[in-house]
């Protein structure tokens, strides 16, 4: 998640959010090898009623690693589950959007 991203996603602030995605952007949890979100409406949507509407959700990067067009964070998630979560969040961009983002929960 870029920081823009981030600072929006902590702000629940749903356009900001979603303008730094691909109108085609896909969201995958794996193993599942299909999207969970498909577009840039669909993310304005599961976040609005799945995210934003959680009073302590909260993002924090805990690390970065960055290869070419492929961002890397490790992301401690705060307010969606009882105990706080981590998680590896790897973002593709291309032209200055995300275009794909793979969510990877820690065990």
């Amino acid at each position: 998640m870029a920081d823009d991203e981030r600072d929006a996603d902590n702000a629940r602030d749903l356009a900001r959010f979603v303008a730094v995605c691909s109108l085609d952007v896909r969201l995958y949890r794996p193993p599942a090898s299909e999207p969970f979100v498909v577009g840039r409406a669909a993310l304005a949507e599961f976040y609005a009623t799945q995210r934003f509407n959680l009073p302590g959700l909260h993002a924090e990067r805990v690390n970065r690693m960055v290869f070419g067009n492929t961002v890397i964070d490790h992301e401690r998630i705060r307010g969606v589950l009882e105990q706080s979560f981590d998680v590896a969040a790897v973002d593709e961009v291309i032209d200055g959007l995300i275009c794909n983002a793979w969510f990877y929960a820690a065990d």
